[in-house]
């Protein structure tokens, strides 16, 4: 093969679909910090938008639910907790365990992420037709899917234990 031909045929990296799925987190990441990243990062915007559709559930169980590591997932929550973005309550019937709820700042922080999260759908896909878009995301869901316990940290979907009991988490005013 001529130095010529070898330059312009593809390097076997680069068909390789770990490489690209890298390559498309990079390129994700990349976007989400043009978009909404500069308020948040992607984990802390799966914790909370979690947060929001299961409050008062425990660490160990968001963990799961948003597939990350519970040592990742506690000292996410600290770091919420310190920009009063959630509330973390002491389980008083399992005292290792912590409730946690997202506060009116995180809802508010949230919402104000809807434009860049929108923005960051279509950068994307740009390119895509709406079909190739479909199937795209059908096939990624489906690799995901057959592959969650090959995972260091797969999703769980298990139902997380009701919350303990505990006051609606307000705004403290400071």
């Amino acid at each position: 093969m001529s130095k010529e031909a070898a330059d312009q045929a593809p390097t076997e990296l680069y068909t390789q679909p770990g490489h690209l799925l890298r390559r498309a987190h990079q390129i994700s990441a990349s976007i989400f910090h043009d978009e909404p990243g500069a308020k948040i990062t992607p984990i802390q915007y799966a914790i909370l938008r979690i947060l929001v559709e299961h409050p008062g559930v425990d660490q160990v169980s968001l963990a799961g639910l948003v597939a990350i590591d519970t040592s990742t997932a506690a000292s996410v929550a600290i770091r919420l907790e310190e920009k009063k973005l959630l509330i973390r309550y002491l389980d008083p019937n399992n005292r290792r365990q912590r409730a946690l709820y997202v506060t009116d700042a995180g809802r508010a922080l949230l919402q104000s992420t809807v434009p860049g999260i929108s923005r960051l759908h279509h950068r994307i896909f740009e390119g895509f037709t709406p079909e190739e878009e479909a199937q795209f995301m059908t096939l990624l869901q489906k690799l995901v899917h057959i592959n969650n316990s090959k995972s260091r940290a797969p999703l769980s979907r298990r139902k997380p234990s009701p919350p303990a009991e505990h006051p609606a988490p307000e705004e403290t005013g400071t």
